[in-house]
């Protein structure tokens, strides 16, 4: 069928792109590929002088979300632009500050907490608030999130919990939209992947080449597949979906007992202080 997503002559606003191996930057070059009109949104001035290339003649703005107001100020400026009515919105932001080194979980300090949360989580719900008098009444906003709330990565820290926030945030904004509109949101819940950003995180290619021996398909997520997600989920063809996780990670989070896994870990050294009983019950 032609034009199965239907985006043609729409306009999205995409906040996330840092570079092109952004998961931002895959979305909004597929939504140009099926003939809408993406905006975007980058954190600051730098970044959008670092941008300045590669988007060229398209419509760029700046807003930093950690700045209270600043969704506000952006959605004045993107009406002020003649931009009016939007079919979507495509969240993909998250800050975490491991300047420092990486922390124990018990050791995050408030401060980087509070303020990984208003980026990465409660910008949502600003974002939201500042756009819904220029949403379309069918329009669907998407944000990324990680694909299991239930594991506990020691190397992701308190990131796990703020994106536990934004998911349940995803699910009380499309009941609160719900009172007075048809507009949706929910996530995409994305497997590691090779950004700028994930190379931040202390010892992620260790995390990274795991977690591709737990796919199904022993082979990670390109960042395109992540993208194809969030076009679906912008689509109406995603009309019945909403305050949901579309989870995207090749299986990963269904095959723990991957049989080259269990062999891998019974023949890898003993961690040092701790003796690994490798007996079946009952063994003699």
């Amino acid at each position: 069928m032609p034009d199965f997503l239907q985006l043609s002559g729409k306009a999205f606003l995409v906040f996330g792109v840092a570079n092109r191996k952004s998961v931002a930057w895959s979305v909004a070059k597929s939504l140009e590929e099926q003939g809408a009109t993406v905006l975007y949104s980058v954190r600051s001035e730098a970044r959008k002088q670092s941008l300045a290339a590669p988007l060229a003649g398209k419509p760029v703005f700046v807003c930093d979300v950690e700045d209270e107001g600043a969704a506000g100020r952006l959605a004045g400026e993107v009406a002020a632009a003649g931009f009016g009515t939007l079919h979507g919105i495509v969240h993909s932001i998250a800050f975490a500050n491991y300047s420092d080194g990486f922390r124990p979980f018990h050791e995050t300090r408030r401060a980087d907490f509070l303020q990984a949360t208003a980026v990465s989580a409660f910008s949502l719900v600003e974002v939201a608030r500042a756009f819904k008098p220029h949403l379309a009444p069918r329009a669907s906003i998407v944000t990324i999130g990680i694909s299991s709330l239930l594991v506990t990565p020691g190397n992701y820290g308190y990131m796990g919990p703020i994106k536990a926030a934004l998911e349940s945030a995803v699910r009380f904004l499309a009941k609160s939209f719900s009172a007075d509109s048809a507009v949706r949101f929910n996530a995409v819940g994305a497997g590691p992947l090779k950004t700028s950003a994930s190379a931040g995180i202390p010892g992620y290619v260790e995390s990274y080449l795991y977690a591709e021996k737990l796919t199904f398909r022993k082979k990670n997520l390109e960042t395109q597949e992540v993208a194809n997600a969030v076009l679906f989920l912008l689509s109406e063809r995603s009309s019945g979906v909403n305050g949901t996780t579309l989870v995207v990670d090749a299986g990963l989070g269904s095959n723990y007992f991957d049989q080259e896994i269990i062999r891998l870990a019974m023949r890898a050294p003993a961690v040092p202080g701790r003796t690994p009983n490798l007996k079946a019950p009952n063994a003699k």
